[in-house]
Protein backbone atom coordinates (compact mmCIF):
# COMPACT_ATOMS: atom_id res chain seq x y z
CA UNK A 1 0.00 0.00 0.00
CA UNK A 2 2.92 2.54 1.11
CA UNK A 3 4.35 2.05 -2.53
CA UNK A 4 1.54 2.36 -4.31
CA UNK A 5 1.09 6.08 -2.41
CA UNK A 6 4.63 6.76 -2.89
CA UNK A 7 3.92 6.18 -6.76
CA UNK A 8 1.25 8.90 -6.69
CA UNK A 9 2.51 11.12 -4.08
CA UNK A 10 7.00 10.80 -4.09
CA UNK A 11 8.57 11.35 -1.10
CA UNK A 12 11.78 10.37 -0.69
CA UNK A 13 11.81 9.90 3.01
CA UNK A 14 8.62 7.13 2.19
CA UNK A 15 10.82 5.73 -0.77
CA UNK A 16 13.99 5.23 2.28
CA UNK A 17 11.52 3.47 4.69
CA UNK A 18 10.04 1.41 2.15
CA UNK A 19 13.00 0.00 1.26
CA UNK A 20 14.81 -0.50 4.56
CA UNK A 21 11.50 -2.53 5.43
CA UNK A 22 11.75 -4.74 2.14
CA UNK A 23 15.32 -5.20 3.29
CA UNK A 24 14.51 -5.91 6.47
CA UNK A 25 11.39 -8.36 5.60
CA UNK A 26 13.36 -10.26 2.81
CA UNK A 27 16.38 -10.91 4.81
CA UNK A 28 13.90 -12.72 7.58
CA UNK A 29 11.79 -14.48 4.89
CA UNK A 30 15.76 -15.88 3.85
CA UNK A 31 15.95 -17.02 7.08
CA UNK A 32 12.82 -18.52 7.79
CA UNK A 33 13.05 -20.13 4.06
CA UNK A 34 16.23 -21.90 5.10
CA UNK A 35 15.12 -22.96 8.41
CA UNK A 36 11.76 -24.57 6.86
CA UNK A 37 13.89 -26.05 4.06
CA UNK A 38 15.72 -27.76 6.54
CA UNK A 39 13.04 -29.05 9.14
CA UNK A 40 11.53 -30.88 5.43
CA UNK A 41 14.83 -32.45 5.08
CA UNK A 42 14.69 -34.03 8.17
CA UNK A 43 10.98 -34.89 8.31
CA UNK A 44 11.31 -36.33 5.08
CA UNK A 45 13.56 -39.29 6.09
CA UNK A 46 15.83 -40.23 2.96
CA UNK A 47 12.81 -40.05 0.82
CA UNK A 48 13.97 -39.17 -2.58
CA UNK A 49 11.35 -38.42 -4.43
CA UNK A 50 9.87 -36.13 -1.80
CA UNK A 51 13.15 -34.81 -0.95
CA UNK A 52 13.67 -33.56 -4.81
CA UNK A 53 10.19 -31.83 -4.74
CA UNK A 54 11.12 -30.14 -1.24
CA UNK A 55 14.30 -29.08 -2.66
CA UNK A 56 12.92 -27.67 -5.75
CA UNK A 57 10.09 -25.45 -3.63
CA UNK A 58 12.94 -24.49 -1.42
CA UNK A 59 15.45 -23.50 -4.06
CA UNK A 60 12.77 -21.72 -6.51
CA UNK A 61 11.33 -19.97 -2.91
CA UNK A 62 14.95 -18.78 -1.79
CA UNK A 63 15.87 -17.72 -5.36
CA UNK A 64 12.82 -15.78 -5.18
CA UNK A 65 13.69 -14.11 -1.91
CA UNK A 66 17.09 -13.32 -2.90
CA UNK A 67 16.11 -11.30 -6.10
CA UNK A 68 13.87 -9.49 -4.07
CA UNK A 69 16.44 -8.80 -1.40
CA UNK A 70 18.52 -7.51 -4.17
CA UNK A 71 15.98 -5.27 -5.77
CA UNK A 72 15.41 -3.51 -2.35
CA UNK A 73 18.94 -3.48 -1.72
CA UNK A 74 19.63 -1.76 -5.11
CA UNK A 75 16.65 0.74 -4.33
CA UNK A 76 17.78 1.67 -1.09
CA UNK A 77 21.49 1.74 -2.06
CA UNK A 78 21.21 3.03 -5.33
CA UNK A 79 20.34 6.77 -5.07
CA UNK A 80 18.11 9.14 -7.22
CA UNK A 81 18.88 9.75 -11.01
CA UNK A 82 16.47 12.55 -11.38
Amino acid sequence: IASLVNMFWPNGVLYWIISAAGVLLFSGLIAFDTQRLKMSYYALEGDRNAMGVATSYGALSLFINFVNLFLFLLRFMGGNRN
